[in-house]
């Protein structure tokens, strides 16, 4: 009762404030070498107290000198990493993640547009399916997973002639491409016409049994189609392209929570495993 008495409202302000600068700073750190020193640290510091608690002196004795030389040591190994940080906080989008989140949202969105483009006009056959909310980790497990940074090279690398990972489709997420030579199961639906061959069937296939969508460049008519639940559409124009794509990678969050909002920001810089 009394620290509460004793509670301000500056202090709010302020634990507010330095638990958000926390955050942002291991935000940036992920994925990084110094991410994986804190673990090393902290490991190190719950085996020390462990060791404290039962009275073992000399284990505790060793830790503790050595948790203070790895103190000193972070500036001078880590010297690259702490000039990012001063470099990305002088710019400013050490604090706009979301801006940051945007931006690379964008800049995949573009290089998928460009990619389709491009395997649509010297017609190489390519099928790439879109995950959502449903995960397709039972069709991707069993393929080549890549996890990596959705680019134009890497997609037209993927699709291109004779190359081992041609065969199959490629799934991604709107953080990064998940997995190629994936095999995706045909759809059984007789409406279809016999004209469209296992590429689109897959494409619908995959679409009838998850919320996923799968673009489809068809290497004999040189045409973009889109399924979507079971459908497949009419060859799309190059504006219905893009603004499907951007639209997938930017969706429509204004009824998102808070808490949503965050665990969106989280995923955009750490790409977990979901799916």
């Amino acid at each position: 009762m009394s620290f509460f008495i004793g509670f301000r409202w500056q202090d709010l302000i302020d634990i507010l404030i330095v638990a958000f600068l926390i955050y942002r700073i291991l935000i940036f750190f992920v994925d990084t070498r110094a991410m994986q020193l804190a673990r090393g640290v902290l490991i190190i510091a719950a085996v020390g107290a462990s060791a404290r608690a039962m009275d073992l002196k000399t284990i505790t004795w060793l830790l503790s000198h050595l948790l203070s030389a790895i103190i000193i040591a972070i500036p001078i190994v880590f010297q690259p990493e702490l000039r990012r940080l001063l470099e990305e906080l002088g710019r400013g989008s050490l604090l706009s993640g979301s801006k940051r989140a945007s931006e690379l949202a964008e800049n995949s969105a573009d290089d998928l547009v460009k990619a389709v483009a491009y395997l649509q006009q010297h017609r190489i056959g390519a099928l790439i399916v879109l995950q959502r909310e449903t995960g397709l980790r039972e069709i991707w497990r069993s393929a080549v997973q890549l996890r990596a940074e959705i680019t134009q090279e890497l997609v037209l690398s993927i699709f291109w002639p004779n190359n081992p990972l041609h065969d199959g489709a490629v799934i991604m997420d709107r953080r990064s491409v998940i997995a190629a030579a994936c095999y995706l199961p045909l759809t059984d639906n007789t409406d279809i016409s016999r004209w469209y061959g296992t590429r689109h069937r897959a494409a619908v296939g995959v679409t009838e049994v998850s919320d996923a969508q799968a673009l489809v460049v068809s290497e004999e008519q040189g045409h973009v189609s889109l399924a979507i639940r079971g459908r497949l559409s009419r060859p799309l124009t190059d504006e219905q392209l893009t603004r499907f794509v951007h639209r997938y990678f930017n969706p429509q969050d204004e009824n998102m929570t808070v808490l949503q909002r965050l665990k969106k920001e989280i995923q955009s810089q750490w790409p977990g495993t979901n799916g």
